[in-house]
């Protein structure tokens, strides 16, 4: 995708959906980190489903650290990897209240030394609750972003660093949200929906997934 095109394909994103948002359920921040957390090998809306239940008991660091570990797992057993999850809720929550003063913090090193938050999970809650211009690569960003040519790259790190240089910064808060949004309702792994896609004249894959139906005689 050259650079003339990449304008044009956020505005029609934008036009679409102008306030995009995270499809994982929060009410404050500490949700948000913690939706984050289970969210890995797991669906948004599988984690909503755990997130109700273990939210309702323990929605803040203090009380998810009296829950306590086994209290956690009871509560995220329907998602995948809920051992370790659970345990690095827990630690996560005590670590928060010992050396933050029981917030969540604001910078990509502190949550990245967090158990369980690596850079993408950071990335999240930096953009999400705090606005920041960042970009979390997870498997439809990446996927979107090299098959449109948006930002090619053989590791979601690379691909980071692509979008960060090519998105218009008019675009950057909410980009994360769009490429997310499209790869997985519209550019689907499988099959791409071309013939549904509102950027597909913008994408460098277009010629070989839409399909031309042969002139009728």
């Amino acid at each position: 995708m050259n650079k003339a095109k990449i304008e044009p394909f956020f505005a029609i994103l934008k036009a679409a959906n102008p306030r995009p948002n995270t499809e994982l359920e929060y009410t404050n921040v500490f949700e948000l980190l913690a939706a984050v957390l289970l969210s890995a090998q797991a669906t948004d809306v599988g984690v909503n489903k755990a997130t109700r239940r273990l939210f309702g008991v323990a929605n803040t660091p203090q009380r998810m650290l009296a829950l306590g570990v086994d209290g956690i797992t009871e509560h995220i057993k329907s998602i995948g990897l809920f051992r370790n999850k659970a345990r690095n809720l827990h630690e996560t929550s005590r670590i928060i209240i010992e050396q933050h003063d029981g917030k969540v913090p604001r910078t990509r090193e502190a949550l990245e030394a967090l158990p369980g938050v690596g850079r993408k999970t950071a990335n999240v809650v930096l953009n999400v609750a705090f606005g920041e211009p960042t970009m979390a690569v997870d498997t439809h960003i990446f996927r979107v972003s090299n098959r449109t040519g948006l930002a090619p790259g053989k590791t979601p790190l690379e691909v980071e660093m692509g979008l960060l240089e090519r998105v218009p910064a008019t675009y950057m808060v909410d980009a994360h949200h769009w490429l997310i949004l499209h790869g997985r309702y519209v550019c689907i792994a499988r099959r791409p929906l071309c013939e549904e896609c509102a950027v597909a004249h913008l994408c460098d894959a277009r010629p070989s997934f839409i399909h031309t139906p042969p002139a009728k005689a």
